[in-house]
């Protein structure tokens, strides 16, 4: 565990705005990413995050509180714990909780979670390096659900088939964008 963690314990301890925020940039996204991944809300993702945020602050007022791990460690485990209580009282979940560690650890999960984060962001990357209107195209189909021929329509092509065949070039594109960043990101 690093002196940063440990400054940001004793920040939480002592109520420190800025502290808090920082444990919101740091951590916040990764603890949304896994609720909306595992049939939650950006709501839930919140709420999930602000009880947490409150344990670990009980946890520094305690006085008896070691933290055995990195931060992000254990506020992923926190949370996930609690999201993964929340979904067995809303009966979302069939596995008692208990039994989800032997299914997949912490730190396995929190490593795959890292990756697929990383993955997502070098698409964000290639996605605005495709240029238009290859990037609309993809967004209407793929994010906004658009028929062919709506998006044939709207972007000008004589039938759906072209846009097909146009969709198809830019997902290419995108392919090749995104694994040459996957290639240098080391």
């Amino acid at each position: 565990m690093d002196s940063t963690d440990l400054d940001l314990l004793d920040g939480l301890g002592r109520n420190d705005r800025k502290a808090i925020e920082q444990l919101y940039e740091q951590h916040y996204r990764m603890v949304q990413t896994f609720i909306i991944n595992n049939n939650g809300t950006a709501d839930d993702a919140r709420d999930i995050f602000q009880e947490a945020m409150i344990l670990l602050y009980e946890k520094t007022q305690s006085g008896n509180f070691e933290l055995t791990s990195k931060l992000k460690t254990y506020v992923y485990s926190v949370c996930r714990r609690l999201w993964l209580k929340r979904l067995q009282q809303l009966q979302r979940f069939g596995a008692p909780v208990e039994s989800m560690e032997e299914v997949a650890p912490v730190e396995e999960d929190l490593e795959e979670q890292e990756r697929r984060n990383e993955a997502f962001g070098m698409m964000d990357k290639a996605l605005s390096h495709l240029g238009e209107p290859c990037k609309s195209l993809l967004e209407a189909y793929y994010v906004h659900k658009k028929q062919m021929q709506d998006i044939a329509e709207s972007f000008g092509y004589t039938n759906a088939d072209n846009a097909k065949n146009q969709k198809y070039k830019c997902l290419m594109r995108l392919k090749k964008l995104f694994f040459a960043s996957y290639k240098n990101r080391n």
